[in-house]
C-alpha cells in the first residue's frame, strides 16, 4: 500500500517556483527516490526485457536496489568524493548504481558501451575513477586491456557473466557477489546510510557527463544536484504523463537528456521507465511498449519517417496514393493551422476522416499510438520533419539545451509551438543574446564547472555566471529562440556570405538514403559536401533494384547510387539560396562507426577531422 503525501498529490507534482522542493527537505535526486518509494512503494517503476520476457521493479525494489547498491559501494572502499564509471547500455543495474553512488555523495561518470579501450582509458583516467561496471564480456575485454594504464581503478564490476564464468582475476566482481556484499551490510550500515543520504546538498557533485570532443579532449562536465534538482521541478513545463505512463530508455545514459528523461523525469512525474533488450530492438520495442512519452534527438524522428516511406514503396499501389494524398491533404491543414488560416469545411472533414481512419494504423506502426507528449533536440531539427509529424497528429516539441546546461533550457510550448524556434525559457532561468549573436543562459540549470579545468570552467562561465554557449542565436518579440549554428561552424566562402552550413545539412538528412553529411564551403567559392549514406536503406534500394555490389565501399561507387545521391542534392538546392545551394558532392566509402575518429560518440560528424582526412576529396570538388 502506497503511503499517503500530504506535499505531493498522488502524481507527479504541479508546476510551482523552482526551489520549492528544498523547502521541505529535499535537496537530491537520492532524496526525491525515497520520497517516491514511500509514496508508491508497490507501484511499477522500472521494466527491463530481458530474453523476450518484461521484469518489473516497483518504486520499493528500486529504493531497495539503490541501497544495497551504495552499500556494495562501501564495502569495496568508495567514499564521499570518489568516481565510479558505468560502461553499458541501458539497463537497471545502471540506475542501482548511480543513484546508489549519489545517495553516498559518490560521483558518477557513464562511458559510451561504443567506445574504445583507449578512449575507455582517457575517461577513467581523466575522471579518477576507482570503480568501473562493465555490462558484459564485450566491454569486460576492453577495460581488462587498458587496466594497467589506470592506477586509480581497482575493481571492475561485471554484470551479465556469460562467457565469463571460469573468470578468476583480481579486483574483478560479479554483479552478483558485489550486490551480496552489500546485503551484507544492510544489517550493520542501514543507519549510516540513512544519515548520508540525509547529508546530501544541493551543491554536491551527482555526477560527470563528458562533452563529444569535436574540438578537443572531451571535458568532463559536472552536474551538481542543484542542476538536477531544478530540472526535476522544471519537468512538469514540459511532460504530459502520470503514474502508469509508459516511458522508453533508448538514448546512451551518458548524455545529460537521457538521464533526465530515464531518471529524473520519473521521479517528478511517476511514469514507468522501460528498458529495451538491447539497442538493436529499440523500435521493436518501440511498438510494443507504445510509451506516452517520447523523446529523440532529430535522427531518431527521421528514422521513424524513413521507415514509414520504405514501408508505403512496398505497399500496394492503391494503398501507396491513398497515404501520400492523405498526407499532402495533411500538410496543407497544418500550414493553415501556423499561418492561423481557417480550413473549408471539406477540408476539416477530410482531417478527420483521416484521424479516425488512416493515422492511427500509421502511429501503431511507429509506436507511437498513445503518444501524449514528443520532444526532440540535441541538434538542429528540419522543419519538413516537424510539419509532416504535425500533419498525422504528433506535435513534435523542438527542446534547446547542452550538457553544460543540464538538458534543457528553452522548449516550445504545448499549445504554442512555433516551427523553427526551439522554444522560450525554462521558468527560473534566464537566456539572451550576447556578443556575435552568442546565446548566454544563466539560472540554477548552470553547471558546476568542467571537472579539472579551472581555466575552461572561467572561459565557459563569465563572471556575472552567464554560460556562453558557442551557439549563434536570435530571440523575437515573444522570448522564443531560434539557434542559427555553432558559432565555430558558420562558414564565410571567398565571396563574404555567410552560411549555416547545420539548416542546409539537416534539410539534407530529411530523407531515407542520407544519414549524415557535412558542408564545406570556408573560404571557397561555392558550398560542397561529404555524404555518409544510409547503409541499410541504400543497400535495400539497390537490391530492389538488382544493382550489382559487393560490399559497402563498392555500393557507393556505383553510378546508380551517385544518382541517387545527386537526386536528393538536387531536391533540397531547389528550396535554398542560390549562394547556399550545392555544387559538387562524394560520398565517403567507408562504413563508420563509433570507434571511428570521423564520428563522435553520439555519432556526429566530426567537420575538423573530415576536413583533415579527406583534403584530397575536398580538394577535387574544387579543382578544374
Amino acid at each position: 500500500m502506497s503511503a499517503p503525501d500530504s506535499v505531493f498529490p498522488d502524481g507527479g507534482f504541479p508546476m510551482r517556483e523552482p526551489g520549492w522542493l528544498a523547502t521541505h527537505s529535499i535537496h537530491t535526486w537520492p532524496q526525491m527516490l525515497r520520497r517516491r518509494a514511500a509514496q508508491w512503494g508497490e507501484r511499477p517503476a522500472l521494466r527491463h526485457k530481458l530474453r523476450g520476457l518484461w521484469h518489473t521493479w516497483t518504486w520499493a525494489m528500486y529504493w531497495e536496489q539503490v541501497r544495497t547498491a551504495a552499500l556494495a559501494l562501501v564495502a569495496r572502499g568508495l567514499h564521499r568524493g570518489a568516481v565510479v564509471s558505468v560502461l553499458a547500455e541501458n539497463r537497471p543495474e545502471w540506475l542501482f548504481v548511480d543513484m546508489g553512488a549519489q545517495a553516498l555523495g559518490v560521483i558518477t561518470n557513464g562511458i559510451y558501451p561504443t567506445s574504445s579501450p583507449e578512449q575507455i582509458a582517457y575517461f577513467l583516467n581523466d575522471s579518477g575513477t576507482e570503480l568501473l561496471v562493465v555490462e558484459n564480456q564485450e566491454q569486460f575485454d576492453k577495460a581488462w586491456s587498458i587496466r594497467d594504464q589506470c592506477p586509480a581503478l581497482h575493481t571492475i564490476v561485471v554484470i551479465d557473466l556469460r562467457g565469463l564464468r571460469a573468470l578468476d582475476l583480481e579486483g574483478v566482481i560479479s554483479w552478483e557477489a558485489f550486490i551480496a556484499k552489500g546485503r551484507e551490510k544492510t544489517a550493520t550500515h542501514a543507519s549510516a546510510f540513512d544519515r548520508e543520504v540525509e547529508a546530501g546538498r544541493e551543491s554536491d557533485i551527482a555526477f560527470l557527463v563528458y562533452t563529444s570532443g569535436t574540438t578537443g579532449p572531451p571535458k568532463g562536465a559536472m552536474i551538481s544536484q542543484r542542476n538536477l534538482m531544478f530540472q526535476l521541478e522544471a519537468a512538469p513545463q514540459y511532460l504530459e504523463v502520470g503514474p502508469s505512463d509508459r516511458g522508453l530508455s533508448f538514448l546512451p545514459l551518458c548524455h545529460i537528456a537521457e538521464r533526465l528523461n530515464t531518471v529524473g523525469n520519473p521521479l517528478a512525474m511517476g511514469h514507468v521507465m522501460h528498458f529495451p533488450e538491447h539497442a538493436g530492438t529499440v523500435f521493436n520495442d518501440l511498438r510494443e511498449v507504445s510509451p506516452h512519452l517520447v523523446f529523440g534527438p532529430p535522427r531518431f524522428w527521421e528514422k521513424l519517417h524513413s521507415q514509414v516511406r520504405l514501408a508505403l514503396d512496398d505497399a500496394p499501389g492503391w494503398i501507396r496514393a491513398l497515404a501520400e494524398q492523405g498526407a499532402a491533404a495533411s500538410l496543407r491543414a497544418v500550414d493553415a493551422r501556423l499561418q492561423n488560416r481557417p480550413l473549408s469545411v471539406w477540408s476539416r472533414g477530410g482531417q478527420a476522416v483521416r484521424e479516425a481512419l488512416l493515422w492511427p494504423n500509421l502511429l501503431s506502426f511507429m509506436g507511437l499510438k498513445d503518444l501524449r507528449t514528443a520532444i526532440t533536440g540535441a541538434a538542429p531539427v528540419p522543419p519538413d520533419l516537424l510539419r509532416w509529424f504535425m500533419g498525422i497528429g504528433v506535435v513534435l516539441r523542438e527542446a534547446y539545451g547542452l550538457t553544460e546546461t543540464c538538458g534543457f533550457c528553452t522548449a516550445n510550448p504545448r499549445g504554442a509551438v512555433r516551427l523553427g524556434y526551439a522554444g522560450v525559457r525554462a521558468l527560473g532561468t534566464e537566456v539572451r543574446i550576447g556578443a556575435d549573436d552568442e546565446v548566454l543562459v544563466r539560472g540554477p540549470n548552470v553547471f558546476a564547472g568542467y571537472w579539472g579545468r579551472a581555466e575552461q570552467t572561467r572561459d565557459a562561465i563569465d563572471s556575472e555566471g552567464w554560460l556562453h554557449t558557442g551557439d549563434c542565436g536570435e530571440m523575437d518579440a515573444d522570448g522564443y529562440l531560434r539557434i542559427r549554428d555553432r558559432i565555430k561552424d558558420i562558414l564565410i566562402t571567398s565571396g563574404g556570405k555567410n552560411i549555416n552550413p547545420s539548416d542546409i545539412e539537416n534539410r539534407l538528412k530529411f530523407n531515407p538514403y542520407i544519414a549524415d553529411v557535412v558542408v564545406i564551403g570556408e573560404a571557397r567559392p561555392y558550398l560542397t559536401c561529404l555524404v555518409m549514406i544510409d547503409a541499410d536503406n541504400v543497400a535495400r534500394y539497390a537490391q530492389d533494384r538488382q544493382i550489382p555490389f559487393t560490399d559497402f565501399a563498392s555500393l557507393t561507387r556505383t553510378p546508380e547510387v551517385i544518382d541517387l545521391v545527386s537526386r536528393q542534392i538536387e531536391q533540397v538546392n531547389a528550396g535554398l539560396a542560390r549562394v547556399e545551394t550545392i555544387k559538387q558532392f562524394r560520398i565517403l566509402s567507408q562504413l563508420l562507426g563509433a570507434e571511428d575518429e570521423e564520428l563522435t560518440p553520439t555519432m556526429k560528424l566530426k567537420r575538423k577531422v573530415l576536413a583533415r582526412k579527406y583534403a584530397d576529396l575536398i580538394e577535387a570538388m574544387y579543382s578544374g
